[in-house]
């Protein structure tokens, strides 16, 4: 069956074992799960790959239907969940393990997807989708944090913090810890502060480089790539700037379709677009159709994935795929 996560808690309180988080919301899936299924869960708490679980299927169901009077209550997290798990988790609903909990996590399934099907259709098992935070709810994120932790700051800067996050709290919430961190004898931080504290100034070179390749400013393109190393986790960085420059983009495109006065649409925008971000974004929507926009967000999740499978090759990948996008 499908719920709300913020109705998940009262789900606790019925005999469902078998829950399938999934969505592109990976940092409020951790906070779901840190927050309402591990405070039940103290000790025993067991993670698993999927890849590692399925090459000791028979080890991992010795261990889920032995019942240990020491191991009652024992949750376990599968991560990178799949199509691949359907059969086990058909099994698991035929036998109704008790004191037992399973969460499986995912990135957003397909509706065609075996698993995703599975756990909608069943009475027996929960399924969560986990859709993207908006720019309201990150906001919100980080006001509570400043206003819990007594630290001025203007709304200019909360809003430079929470732009510059891309859409990600996991981001996000690095950010204001750092923040924390240094404000421990302070009441009050400046914009200077922010952008040596953080990784603001650094991510500037990543959204250049984006910006430059959606411009299709080949020149500029070329320079920024020949002048850094990324390294994985910086790659990864990229890929969430071009989804979340390309997903707004696809948003101001959409709205050119009723309204044709670019200006007034860029400048209206929300959240609000910094003024020297304005020409750029111009120039990126005469050179991308809306069709295409949507084609190349399809082909920035794939490349996020093939990433992350081939961490050792993936500055390889990302070069040849800007490279490609310069090309005409």
């Amino acid at each position: 069956m499908i719920i709300k996560y913020f109705n998940l808690k009262k789900s606790l309180e019925k005999q469902i074992n078998l829950y399938l988080l999934h969505g592109k919301n990976s940092g409020l899936i951790e906070d779901t799960i840190n927050n309402i299924f591990k405070p039940n869960f103290s000790k025993n708490i067991f993670y698993y790959d999927e890849s590692e679980l399925l090459s000791n299927i028979e080890i991992f169901k010795e261990k889920i239907y032995n019942v240990s009077f020491f191991e009652n209550d024992k949750l376990i997290i599968i991560n990178r969940g799949s199509d691949k798990l359907v059969s086990l988790i058909k099994e698991l609903i035929e036998k109704k393990t008790k004191d037992l909990k399973i969460i499986i996590k995912s990135d957003a399934l397909e509706k065609k997807s075996k698993l995703r099907n599975l756990f909608e259709k069943s009475n027996e098992t929960i399924i969560v989708p986990f859709y993207e935070d908006d720019h309201q709810t990150l906001m919100n994120i980080a006001q509570k944090f400043f206003s819990l932790k007594k630290i001025k700051i203007t709304p200019e800067n909360i809003n430079l913090i929470v732009s510059k996050s891309m859409g990600n709290r996991i981001n996000l919430k690095n950010e204001l810890e750092k923040i924390d961190n240094f404000s421990k004898k302070k009441l009050s931080i400046n914009h200077e502060e922010i952008l040596k504290l953080t990784n603001l100034a650094e991510n500037y070179n990543f959204s250049e480089l984006v910006d430059s390749c959606l411009a299709k400013n080949k020149k500029k393109t070329l320079n920024i790539l020949n002048e850094n190393n990324s390294s994985n986790d910086e790659n990864i960085i990229i890929i969430k700037t071009f989804l979340f420059k390309l997903k707004r983009l696809k948003k101001i495109k959409e709205k050119l379709e009723n309204e044709k006065n670019a200006d007034h649409i860029i400048s209206s925008f929300r959240p609000p677009i910094f003024w020297k971000d304005k020409n750029i974004i111009k120039q990126q929507l005469e050179v991308w159709s809306l069709n295409q926009i949507k084609a190349l967000i399809k082909k920035v999740n794939d490349l996020e994935l093939l990433i992350k499978k081939n961490s050792l090759i993936s500055n390889q990948l990302i070069n040849n795929f800007i490279l490609e996008k310069i090309k005409n």
